[in-house]
Protein backbone atom coordinates (compact mmCIF):
# COMPACT_ATOMS: atom_id res chain seq x y z
CA UNK A 1 0.00 0.00 0.00
CA UNK A 2 2.51 2.46 0.92
CA UNK A 3 4.41 1.71 -2.36
CA UNK A 4 1.44 2.62 -4.23
CA UNK A 5 1.79 6.28 -2.68
CA UNK A 6 5.27 7.16 -3.77
CA UNK A 7 4.58 7.85 -7.38
CA UNK A 8 1.51 10.13 -6.14
CA UNK A 9 3.35 13.20 -4.45
CA UNK A 10 2.53 12.35 -1.12
CA UNK A 11 3.81 13.67 2.05
CA UNK A 12 1.77 12.20 4.78
CA UNK A 13 -1.07 9.87 4.74
CA UNK A 14 -3.60 8.82 7.30
CA UNK A 15 -3.45 4.97 6.41
CA UNK A 16 -6.42 2.66 7.78
CA UNK A 17 -4.73 -0.57 9.26
CA UNK A 18 -8.06 -3.47 10.48
CA UNK A 19 -5.47 -5.82 12.95
CA UNK A 20 -8.76 -7.71 13.53
CA UNK A 21 -8.08 -8.93 10.39
CA UNK A 22 -4.53 -10.27 11.03
CA UNK A 23 -4.83 -11.30 14.26
CA UNK A 24 -8.15 -13.99 12.87
CA UNK A 25 -5.70 -15.03 10.21
CA UNK A 26 -3.26 -16.01 13.11
CA UNK A 27 -0.43 -13.01 12.91
CA UNK A 28 0.83 -12.28 15.78
CA UNK A 29 -0.54 -9.34 18.04
CA UNK A 30 3.14 -8.32 18.05
CA UNK A 31 4.49 -9.42 14.75
CA UNK A 32 1.40 -6.73 13.17
CA UNK A 33 2.86 -4.06 15.07
CA UNK A 34 6.30 -4.90 14.07
CA UNK A 35 5.17 -4.33 10.20
CA UNK A 36 4.12 -1.51 11.01
CA UNK A 37 6.79 0.22 12.44
CA UNK A 38 9.16 -0.96 9.68
CA UNK A 39 6.59 0.00 6.93
CA UNK A 40 5.91 3.88 8.59
CA UNK A 41 10.30 3.93 8.96
CA UNK A 42 10.79 2.72 5.34
CA UNK A 43 8.28 5.50 3.96
CA UNK A 44 10.26 8.26 6.19
CA UNK A 45 13.33 7.03 5.87
CA UNK A 46 13.24 6.16 1.69
CA UNK A 47 11.07 8.12 0.40
CA UNK A 48 9.52 11.61 3.06
CA UNK A 49 6.43 10.25 3.56
CA UNK A 50 5.06 10.87 7.33
CA UNK A 51 2.32 7.93 7.97
CA UNK A 52 -0.41 8.17 10.99
CA UNK A 53 -2.35 4.91 11.63
CA UNK A 54 -5.76 4.89 12.14
CA UNK A 55 -7.19 1.62 13.00
CA UNK A 56 -10.60 -0.07 12.51
CA UNK A 57 -13.34 -2.08 13.39
CA UNK A 58 -14.83 -4.32 10.73
CA UNK A 59 -18.20 -3.83 11.91
CA UNK A 60 -19.53 -6.51 10.69
CA UNK A 61 -17.94 -8.82 13.16
CA UNK A 62 -19.72 -6.96 15.77
CA UNK A 63 -18.77 -5.60 19.27
CA UNK A 64 -16.02 -8.45 20.17
CA UNK A 65 -14.18 -7.54 16.57
CA UNK A 66 -14.19 -4.01 18.50
CA UNK A 67 -13.33 -5.41 21.46
CA UNK A 68 -10.12 -7.17 20.18
CA UNK A 69 -9.26 -4.00 18.40
CA UNK A 70 -9.12 -1.69 20.96
CA UNK A 71 -7.00 -4.50 23.44
CA UNK A 72 -4.12 -4.76 20.69
CA UNK A 73 -4.35 -0.93 20.25
CA UNK A 74 -3.78 -0.57 23.78
CA UNK A 75 -1.59 -2.97 24.40
CA UNK A 76 0.28 -2.76 20.46
CA UNK A 77 0.18 0.10 18.94
CA UNK A 78 3.33 1.55 17.09
CA UNK A 79 4.13 4.84 17.28
CA UNK A 80 2.32 7.33 14.82
CA UNK A 81 -0.69 6.27 15.61
CA UNK A 82 -3.38 8.98 15.47
CA UNK A 83 -7.02 7.28 15.02
CA UNK A 84 -9.45 4.90 15.80
CA UNK A 85 -12.36 4.14 12.82
CA UNK A 86 -15.15 1.82 12.16
CA UNK A 87 -15.73 0.22 8.69
CA UNK A 88 -17.66 -1.86 6.38
CA UNK A 89 -21.67 -2.26 6.40
CA UNK A 90 -23.65 0.31 8.26
CA UNK A 91 -27.11 -1.70 7.74
CA UNK A 92 -27.39 -3.58 10.77
CA UNK A 93 -24.08 -2.37 12.91
CA UNK A 94 -25.75 0.16 15.24
CA UNK A 95 -22.97 2.92 16.14
CA UNK A 96 -24.06 2.61 20.12
CA UNK A 97 -22.59 -0.60 20.27
CA UNK A 98 -19.10 0.50 19.83
CA UNK A 99 -19.39 3.52 22.14
CA UNK A 100 -17.12 1.78 25.28
CA UNK A 101 -14.48 1.09 22.82
CA UNK A 102 -14.25 4.29 21.55
CA UNK A 103 -14.02 5.57 24.74
CA UNK A 104 -11.08 3.31 25.67
CA UNK A 105 -9.62 4.93 22.15
CA UNK A 106 -10.16 8.26 22.76
CA UNK A 107 -8.85 7.64 26.07
CA UNK A 108 -5.86 6.76 24.88
CA UNK A 109 -5.47 9.79 22.91
CA UNK A 110 -6.60 8.57 19.33
CA UNK A 111 -9.57 10.50 17.31
CA UNK A 112 -12.71 9.20 16.34
CA UNK A 113 -13.08 8.39 13.03
CA UNK A 114 -15.78 6.11 11.94
CA UNK A 115 -17.52 5.69 8.76
CA UNK A 116 -21.09 6.59 8.62
CA UNK A 117 -23.64 7.96 6.73
CA UNK A 118 -22.60 6.55 3.51
CA UNK A 119 -25.49 4.20 2.79
CA UNK A 120 -27.80 4.76 5.93
CA UNK A 121 -28.45 8.74 6.18
CA UNK A 122 -28.16 11.48 8.80
CA UNK A 123 -29.18 8.95 11.78
CA UNK A 124 -25.97 7.31 11.65
CA UNK A 125 -23.73 10.20 11.44
CA UNK A 126 -25.74 11.80 15.03
CA UNK A 127 -25.35 8.35 16.69
CA UNK A 128 -21.48 8.26 15.30
CA UNK A 129 -20.70 11.69 16.88
CA UNK A 130 -23.31 11.45 20.30
CA UNK A 131 -22.19 7.58 20.97
CA UNK A 132 -18.58 7.42 19.55
CA UNK A 133 -17.50 11.55 19.61
CA UNK A 134 -16.62 11.40 16.19
CA UNK A 135 -14.06 14.20 15.44
CA UNK A 136 -14.08 13.28 11.66
CA UNK A 137 -16.71 11.13 10.05
CA UNK A 138 -15.05 8.81 7.15
CA UNK A 139 -16.60 9.15 3.30
CA UNK A 140 -18.88 15.69 8.01
CA UNK A 141 -16.66 17.85 11.25
CA UNK A 142 -14.61 17.24 8.10
CA UNK A 143 -16.03 14.78 5.49
CA UNK A 144 -13.75 12.62 3.48
CA UNK A 145 -15.23 12.31 0.55
CA UNK A 146 -14.09 9.02 -2.19
CA UNK A 147 -15.69 10.08 -5.20
CA UNK A 148 -14.75 6.91 -7.15
CA UNK A 149 -15.75 4.21 -4.24
CA UNK A 150 -19.09 6.03 -3.72
CA UNK A 151 -20.17 5.36 -6.95
CA UNK A 152 -18.67 1.51 -6.69
CA UNK A 153 -20.70 1.11 -3.59
CA UNK A 154 -23.64 2.27 -5.32
CA UNK A 155 -24.22 4.57 -2.58
CA UNK A 156 -24.81 7.57 -5.73
CA UNK A 157 -25.30 6.06 -9.53
CA UNK A 158 -23.03 8.16 -11.40
CA UNK A 159 -19.74 10.66 -10.70
CA UNK A 160 -21.90 13.14 -12.67
CA UNK A 161 -24.49 13.10 -9.97
CA UNK A 162 -22.55 12.95 -7.00
CA UNK A 163 -23.38 15.44 -4.52
CA UNK A 164 -20.00 17.03 -4.07
CA UNK A 165 -21.09 20.64 -5.21
CA UNK A 166 -24.13 20.50 -3.17
CA UNK A 167 -21.65 19.69 -0.30
CA UNK A 168 -19.18 22.51 -1.23
CA UNK A 169 -21.75 24.69 -1.69
CA UNK A 170 -23.41 24.29 1.43
CA UNK A 171 -20.36 24.95 3.34
CA UNK A 172 -18.91 21.34 4.40
CA UNK A 173 -15.39 21.11 5.08
CA UNK A 174 -14.27 18.18 2.27
CA UNK A 175 -11.44 16.78 1.32
CA UNK A 176 -10.27 14.06 -1.37
CA UNK A 177 -9.42 10.48 -0.47
CA UNK A 178 -9.02 6.99 -2.27
CA UNK A 179 -11.01 4.99 -0.11
CA UNK A 180 -9.23 1.17 -0.41
CA UNK A 181 -7.37 1.76 -3.80
CA UNK A 182 -6.54 -1.89 -4.28
CA UNK A 183 -10.53 -2.78 -3.65
CA UNK A 184 -11.82 0.51 -5.87
CA UNK A 185 -9.18 0.61 -8.87
CA UNK A 186 -8.55 4.30 -8.25
CA UNK A 187 -5.66 6.48 -6.84
CA UNK A 188 -5.46 9.90 -4.86
CA UNK A 189 -3.94 11.24 -7.93
CA UNK A 190 -7.11 9.96 -9.66
CA UNK A 191 -9.64 11.52 -7.44
CA UNK A 192 -8.05 14.61 -7.83
CA UNK A 193 -8.60 14.36 -11.79
CA UNK A 194 -12.20 13.02 -10.83
CA UNK A 195 -12.61 16.30 -8.82
CA UNK A 196 -10.87 18.74 -11.64
CA UNK A 197 -12.75 16.42 -15.01
CA UNK A 198 -15.93 15.96 -13.71
CA UNK A 199 -16.40 18.34 -10.75
CA UNK A 200 -14.96 21.24 -12.39
CA UNK A 201 -12.67 21.91 -9.50
CA UNK A 202 -9.95 24.38 -11.29
CA UNK A 203 -6.17 23.85 -10.21
CA UNK A 204 -6.23 26.72 -7.54
CA UNK A 205 -9.10 24.72 -5.97
CA UNK A 206 -7.00 21.13 -5.90
CA UNK A 207 -4.27 23.09 -4.37
CA UNK A 208 -6.74 24.39 -1.26
CA UNK A 209 -8.31 20.89 -1.51
CA UNK A 210 -4.99 19.68 -0.60
CA UNK A 211 -4.17 22.61 2.21
CA UNK A 212 -7.34 21.62 3.92
CA UNK A 213 -6.27 17.74 3.90
CA UNK A 214 -3.17 18.97 6.04
CA UNK A 215 -5.52 21.47 7.95
CA UNK A 216 -7.68 18.52 9.31
CA UNK A 217 -5.38 15.85 9.39
CA UNK A 218 -3.40 14.44 12.97
CA UNK A 219 -0.22 15.38 11.52
CA UNK A 220 2.23 16.87 13.97
CA UNK A 221 2.23 21.05 14.34
CA UNK A 222 6.10 20.10 12.51
CA UNK A 223 4.81 18.04 9.30
CA UNK A 224 1.72 20.14 8.96
CA UNK A 225 4.32 23.39 8.55
CA UNK A 226 6.54 21.25 6.68
CA UNK A 227 4.12 19.91 3.96
CA UNK A 228 2.01 23.51 3.56
CA UNK A 229 5.64 24.74 2.57
CA UNK A 230 5.84 22.38 0.05
CA UNK A 231 2.38 22.90 -1.36
CA UNK A 232 2.73 26.54 -1.52
CA UNK A 233 6.12 26.02 -3.26
CA UNK A 234 4.66 24.29 -5.84
CA UNK A 235 2.19 26.47 -6.30
CA UNK A 236 4.65 29.17 -6.72
CA UNK A 237 6.62 27.48 -9.48
CA UNK A 238 3.22 26.24 -11.37
CA UNK A 239 1.25 29.45 -12.38
CA UNK A 240 -1.66 27.65 -13.48
CA UNK A 241 -2.24 26.41 -10.36
CA UNK A 242 -3.25 30.10 -9.46
CA UNK A 243 -6.13 29.87 -11.87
Amino acid sequence: MLGDIVGQNVRYVELTVTPDSHLLRGIEPDGVAAALTRARTTARERHGIEVGWVFDIPGENGPASGERTIDWVQRWAPEGSVGFGLGGPETGVPRPQFAEVFARARALGLASVPHAGETTGPQTVRDAIEHLGADRIGHGIALEVCPTSNVRTRAVPSLEVHPWRTLVDAGVTVTLNSDDPGMFDTSLVGEYVVAHDTFGVPPSGLADLARTALDVSYATTAVKQRVRAEIDAYVAAHPLTSG
